[in-house]
């Protein structure tokens, strides 16, 4: 019990200061954090009263790429699973929350627990066999997975809508009205993304979020000492199916079409290149690195010619060679201190 202990005591200074080698930092107070964090969400609750009606769409589709880099984060940079197949469980969410939408009902929250529902029992279903294997494996068997779920909605023309989607999606509706306006459905968006990241971020602050990152860190080890690993992992993989699914829901409510391109292997590498260029393990920098995406693919490549894809590239390349942690590196950058031997 002593070395668990002291195992969960290391992976929470991880968890501070990943990567340093030199323990964690000094302990801040509250504030610091608090007031940054509380000024980032008032500024965000405040855009669509300044932001043209294009703008905060654009910044509503920001948002819904940024939770889902957050729940493949999850997976990455908590647990140390890449994988190519988690825009699957994103598209399952989308089109069941569409296709509740179009059949049922489109009030909230109704479309959203579906989404996460099913991108959780989807999850559930094929998680139970990828975690099983590790390294290259399980992102060749994730890939695999992602590929025949995207098979299965180009085909399944009676459900999906095959390769032309799902389309005519109804607006979302919240007391009885229609959120057809950019800011209210933006407000939505913004809403449920806070609530998802929160309970994200509680978990990989939780014992079972710092189990995590010591099987991240070295799982024979933590299956020595006891722990269930694969158990773990398949919790981890399912919690990030179901926050998936959840942004999932939000993508149908916010561009009311879904297509078999929102599950495929495209969307799975440009999530996990917004999480690269974030910067793993950090939550918030994958939001980062979504933003990054989406401006520069779909905001700034239509002014490039269509090179925006080529663009991006290139940002990738600058991040990996200068800043190996990603854009959340630079908030732990320290003045060197070179120990004389």
């Amino acid at each position: 019990m002593t070395e668990v202990s002291a195992r969960t005591e290391e992976v929470h200074g991880a968890m501070d200061d990943p990567g340093t080698g030199s323990g964690p930092p000094p302990a801040r107070p509250r504030w610091v954090v608090a007031v940054p964090v509380a000024a980032v969400v008032v500024v965000l609750a405040a855009v669509p009263l300044f932001l043209a009606p294009f703008a905060t769409t654009t910044l509503t589709r920001l948002l819904v790429f940024g939770l889902l880099a957050v729940s493949l984060d999850l997976l990455v940079g908590v647990t140390g699973l890449p994988s190519l197949g988690h825009a699957a469980y994103f598209g399952a969410g989308a089109y069941a929350a569409g296709w509740v939408s179009i059949h049922l009902t489109a009030a909230i929250p109704v479309p959203l627990l579906v989404g996460a529902a099913v991108g959780g029992l989807a999850a559930a279903a094929t998680g139970w066999v990828a975690v099983r294997s590790a390294g290259v494996y399980f992102l060749m068997l994730t890939l695999a997975i992602g590929e025949v779920l995207a098979q299965v909605a180009q085909s399944w023309d009676g459900v999906t809508g095959g390769a032309n989607g799902l389309a005519g999606i109804p607006a979302a509706r919240l007391g009885g009205e229609s959120l057809t306006g950019a800011g209210f459905l933006y407000w939505y968006v913004l809403g449920v993304g806070l609530l998802a990241f929160t309970a994200v971020w509680l978990l990989a602050r939780s014992p079972f979020g710092a189990a995590l990152r010591g099987i991240r860190d070295n799982e024979p080890r933590m299956r020595a000492i006891g722990y269930p690993t694969t158990l773990y992992k398949y919790g981890a993989f399912v919690a990030a199916g179901t926050v998936a699914g959840a942004a999932g829901s939000l993508l149908a409510a916010q561009q009311r079409l879904v297509t078999p391109d929102d599950l495929g292997f495209t969307t799975a590498a440009i999530i996990l290149l917004a999480v690269v260029i974030g910067g793993a393990g950090s939550l918030w920098g994958p939001v980062v690195g979504a933003a990054i995406v989406v401006l520069v693919r779909d905001a700034l490549g239509p002014g490039l010619g269509g090179h925006g894809e080529l663009v991006l590239g290139i940002v990738f390349v600058l991040v990996v060679y200068l800043l190996p942690r990603g854009a959340a590196g630079l908030t732990t950058l320290r003045p060197s201190r070179r120990r004389r031997t």
